[in-house]
């Protein structure tokens, strides 16, 4: 004859190892989903972060470049063998210009502009400077690269007429002059084509300003300031 099982005995009966494999079984079906879809994120953000660096050094070439064009300035220089160089030498696939801007915060004695050149180099625009406006024999560029992986790179040129030409300064055309705009097309291999067209400055002074800050007398589009504690006497008059 059977006996009931007495109530202390059922509450200490514990799982069956069938119950343990499944409730394992399953645990690890969790996990495994949890740890897949936790890659797959980790994943994500890592091309992210990489599209994301790659578009920052873009977008920092290109101002770069349309920087260095806005601040354009009209001083030919002297070049390495003494031979007279345009305000703006451009070609289709290399640009080299004098711009304004160029930064001086120990107030050293030299000129604020400064003598900047692009060009492609094995699928890589770089940026060039030149240390010294007129340059002497052994004066070289010191290269910076911008943005690698270039299939192709353009430069047009506006001119007064409104002609677009892929060289500049023009034949018979004077050192000093500047195009009316300058477009520039850079075809990347993931981002496509970039273009832009850039509209030169026009009223700056042809000669620039020199190392102490002085304005050359006379130069268009520039009115000199009276030092304060002085009075300004027209030429020929009597103080």
């Amino acid at each position: 004859m059977k006996t009931a099982a007495s109530p202390r005995r059922a509450l200490n009966r514990g799982f069956t190892l069938i119950e343990i494999l499944v409730a394992l079984v399953v645990f690890a079906a969790m996990a495994a989903i949890t740890w897949g879809a936790l890659g797959q994120i980790a994943r994500a953000r890592s091309a992210l972060a990489v599209e994301q660096e790659r578009f920052a050094v873009i977008v920092r070439s290109m101002g770069d470049l349309e920087r260095d064009l806005r601040q354009a300035i009209s001083r030919p220089l002297r070049g390495n063998y003494g031979e007279l160089q345009p305000a703006l030498l451009g070609s289709g696939e290399r640009i080299e210009l004098s711009r304004l801007g160029y930064a001086n915060p120990l107030a050293e004695p030299r000129s604020n502009i400064e003598r900047v050149l692009y060009a492609i180099d094995d699928k890589r625009l770089r940026r060039g400077r030149y240390a010294v406006l007129d340059r002497a024999a052994g004066s070289v560029p010191q290269w910076r690269e911008l943005v690698d992986r270039v299939s192709a790179w353009r430069l047009r040129y506006l001119d007064t007429n409104g002609n677009w030409s892929d060289q500049w300064p023009p034949r018979e055309s004077a050192v000093e002059a500047l195009p009316r705009a300058v477009e520039f097309r850079l075809v990347l291999e993931d981002f496509g084509e970039l273009r832009r067209v850039v509209a030169l400055p026009s009223t700056l002074p042809p000669k620039g300003i020199g190392g102490s800050g002085s304005v050359a007398p006379g130069t268009p589009g520039i009115v000199p300031q009276a030092v304060p504690g002085t009075v300004s006497v027209p030429p020929g008059a009597t103080p």
